[in-house]
């Protein structure tokens, strides 16, 4: 396959490269509310024999602490969620699978729990690389046809050598050469 055709995009492709952009814009616009002012984050822990760590309080039988978030703590997660979704959709419309892979995987690590459907779709276009250019075909059905030929086309090659030369006996490769530079052992003495 040709490096182009491998680095490419059909339209399958394209498609779900405009609907991970879509979807990355779609968390940075859940985001993005938390932008405008103070947010309170309520975290929970169970209670502990000793009753509750520092900072928490006992509200109904479980540990909470109230925190408030300033809008710049959730500044750098918005630029990088929408700046990736940017790329994700300039490199989609340029047609380029692995820059299209490499950003997919980038958000999905960046966005921790929450970013394992990009792993996924990165995951995705690195396979059908690998299969388009090994297989010549990026389909997971077409892929396994042309291995089954390739494996069977290896399969019908021996066999015709096998044929043609008679039984084969395994065979070992021969011994090494004696070094010239070998001592041997000297007898030992008997008192």
């Amino acid at each position: 396959m040709p490096r182009s055709v491998v680095l490419g995009m059909d339209d399958l492709e394209r498609k779900v490269g405009w609907v991970a952009a879509a979807v990355a814009v779609a968390l940075a616009a859940i985001i993005a509310p938390h932008l405008l002012h103070n947010t309170i984050v309520t975290h929970h822990t169970a209670r502990t024999a000793t009753g509750c760590p520092a900072n928490y309080h006992l509200v109904k039988g479980t540990c909470t602490w109230n925190e408030v978030t300033h809008p710049l703590d959730w500044l750098p997660q918005f630029l990088e969620i929408l700046i990736l979704a940017g790329v994700i959709a300039l490199f989609t419309a340029r047609r380029r699978r692995a820059f299209v892979a490499g950003s997919a995987l980038l958000l999905g690590l960046a966005l921790g729990t929450a970013g394992f459907p990009f792993i996924l779709v990165g995951g995705w276009y690195i396979v059908r690389a690998f299969r388009l250019q090994k297989y010549g075909d990026a389909t997971f059905v077409g892929s396994s046809r042309r291995a089954r030929e390739a494996a069977d086309a290896r399969r019908a090659t021996r066999r015709s050598q096998r044929g043609s030369k008679g039984p084969v006996s395994p065979s070992r490769p021969a011994a090494p050469s004696a070094s010239k530079r070998y001592t041997p052992k000297k007898p030992s003495r008997r008192k």
